[in-house]
């Protein structure tokens, strides 16, 4: 066997049926979208089938932080209130309005990190690892072909084995 046809390419991991939200997206629809569907973050697609930017949990996490310190000084918001879980009756209402109006286009990560459907599998760890991201976009001049995830490195490591 030649030496090109034993290198994994990023189109023969990528995930080809890409679950997207719109820049439109309420964050509260895309935390349900995310636990519905056991995912950690999807690209952000214009209607004009254009990739805008990406959404993650950490995306999410962030807007709600972002919301509660500008009040918070240096107090802690948990001191505050009594809340002891994710029950959304008690976080105060204006916090509940306010992330009812949040959309993806307010939280996106507007940077996207890409890659070639030709490019070498070892080459997309390497720039996963460099922008400490858990996932790359596979596009081409025609736009959006897939996703790779940390979890889809991992699937073409657990496959295999080292020698012995």
């Amino acid at each position: 066997m030649q030496a090109d046809q034993a290198v994994i390419r990023a189109r023969d991991v990528m995930e080809r049926n890409i679950i997207s939200v719109s820049p439109a997206t309420r964050i509260l629809d895309v935390h349900q979208l995310f636990v519905q569907e056991e995912i950690h973050g999807a690209p952000v697609v214009g209607d004009d089938g254009i990739v805008h930017g990406v959404i993650s949990t950490l995306d999410l996490l962030r807007v709600v932080r972002e919301e509660l310190e500008p009040g918070a000084a240096n107090t802690f918001y948990r001191d505050q209130i009594v809340y002891a879980g994710a029950d959304w009756s008690d976080i105060p209402s204006e916090l509940q309005d306010r992330m009812q109006e949040v959309t993806v286009a307010d939280a996106m990560t507007r940077d996207l990190v890409t890659v070639a459907p030709d490019a070498p599998i070892a080459d997309v760890a390497r720039l996963m690892l460099a922008h400490h991201i858990h996932r790359v976009l596979v596009v081409d001049d025609d736009g959006l072909l897939g996703v790779i995830s940390t979890f889809d490195l991992m699937r073409v490591l657990g496959s295999h084995s080292a020698p012995s």
